[in-house]
């Protein structure tokens, strides 16, 4: 049995998506009981040189929409990065959501051999097939913007493991 490309990304994309949302539900929790202002944790980073958590659930939203709208060959949804709560978050995860559920599966199945250019800078882009830029490109670092959420949060002290990160199977 083959998957096709919306088997192997939508799916995984609201699974985690999914849990993302949950675990920014445990943090405001967190807050709430440690008496910790939300803005310290939405700041927190791993390492001065680390984007802060605010900014690592943009850019698993980012990712979230971009491959979707690229194998699908219609325009990346832009959404300002002006989230400054918990609940500006979760609102972006859900946007990301619907928009993710709302693209039509037979939009993105066959395009594995399509040509997906992501220009970085006025000189340098990439060039993928859509299965490599799914499977290789979007999938690691989708994942790695994910499980840095996840572990700002843990090293923060926020009550939540392994079964939060991977969230409902």
């Amino acid at each position: 049995m083959s998957l096709s490309m919306h088997q192997v990304s939508v799916p995984l994309i609201g699974q985690m998506l999914g849990s993302l949302d949950a675990i920014l539900d445990k943090a405001v929790a967190h807050c709430e009981t440690k008496k910790i202002a939300p803005e310290v944790l939405l700041g927190y980073r791993l390492a001065p040189d680390m984007h802060p958590l605010t900014k690592q659930v943009q850019f698993v939203s980012d990712q979230a929409k971009g491959v979707v709208a690229r194998l699908a060959s219609i325009e990346v949804p832009s959404f300002p990065d002006d989230e400054t709560t918990f609940a500006d978050l979760k609102a972006r995860i859900a946007k990301t959501l619907a928009f993710v559920n709302g693209v039509p599966a037979d939009k993105i199945n066959g395009s594995e051999d399509k040509e997906i250019v992501m220009k970085f800078s006025p000189t340098f882009e990439m060039k993928f097939s859509g299965q490599q830029y799914l499977l290789h490109f979007f999938m690691p670092n989708f994942y790695f913007h994910v499980s840095t959420a996840y572990d700002i949060l843990r090293h923060a002290g926020v009550d939540i493991g392994k079964r939060d990160l991977m969230g409902k199977i």
